[in-house]
């Protein structure tokens, strides 16, 4: 059982961004599975994850960067993370800025729903823990984008989150369905998409590119489908170059005869 208490500090401050961060209306709840899935959102820097916590309508845990629960970790990883492509002339204030948030960070990640994610040998507890808390009936969500770009609405998923389904159909036997997140802070809407099951007889491989492709396309049209809005995307881009949700091919168009 998920016995952690959590800090009276962390329930102020929890308090404080929920009451400061966008108010969602959320849509497509139908589409969330009565056992536990694993929902799969567009990060949109940290108003995602804020999201994910404070409004998704079942019992979860949001997969974090385990470098955010540990004092000696935070500083490197959120300058490398948040602020390293900031121009080089100011780069030293947001060095200073990693160090300043390492308190606040290490209190919200160690008290919020989370589940820590780690990239060496340590990711074997990512994939116990996320087992543990499935089990005990809490859906797990992820926001795995990297830099690399796929389109306007989302940049392209790490893959290795859909090997939690192969390991927990190998422990339960009960296969789990990824449901599609589209977050849209600027809209204050949350939409969930159609859910894609998971195939225990396919090869990994082909399952990893075969979900994060339907993950991305679903997404995608969810975007789209929505009234136009500003795009906060992944990266920490400047403002004015955040993108719009038209599907690209309309932006080619416009230019073909503009």
């Amino acid at each position: 059982m998920d016995d952690k208490k959590t800090s009276f500090l962390y329930k102020i401050v929890r308090w404080l961004v929920r009451l400061f961060s966008p108010k969602y209306r959320l849509e497509g709840t139908e589409n969330l599975p009565p056992e536990p899935c694993v929902i799969v959102g567009n990060h949109s820097q940290m108003f995602g994850p804020i999201a994910g916590e404070l409004y998704i309508p079942v019992k979860h845990d949001v997969w974090c960067a385990g470098e955010m629960m540990h004092w000696k970790e935070v500083p490197a990883y959120a300058y490398r993370d948040f602020w390293s492509g900031k121009p080089g002339s100011v780069r030293w204030l947001f060095k200073i800025a990693s160090y300043l948030i390492t308190p606040l960070c290490v209190l919200v990640f160690n008290n919020a729903h989370t589940v820590a994610v780690y990239h060496d040998t340590r990711l074997i507890s990512t994939y116990r823990r996320s087992m543990d808390r499935l089990q005990e009936g809490s859906s797990m969500v992820i926001f795995p984008e990297c830099y690399d770009e796929h389109n306007n609405i989302v940049h392209a998923f790490q893959d290795k989150f859909v090997d939690l389904a192969r390991f927990y159909y190998k422990k339960s036997g009960q296969i789990l369905q990824f449901v599609p997140l589209y977050v849209a802070p600027r809209l204050s809407i949350m939409t969930f998409g159609t859910p894609i099951r998971f195939n225990p007889e396919a090869d990994i491989r082909s399952e990893r590119s075969r979900i994060c492709g339907a993950l991305m396309d679903e997404i995608t049209r969810m975007a789209v489908s929505l009234p136009e809005h500003t795009v906060v995307p992944y990266p920490n881009i400047p403002k004015k170059d955040y993108p719009k949700n038209i599907p690209l091919e309309v932006f080619s168009n416009e230019e073909k005869t503009g």
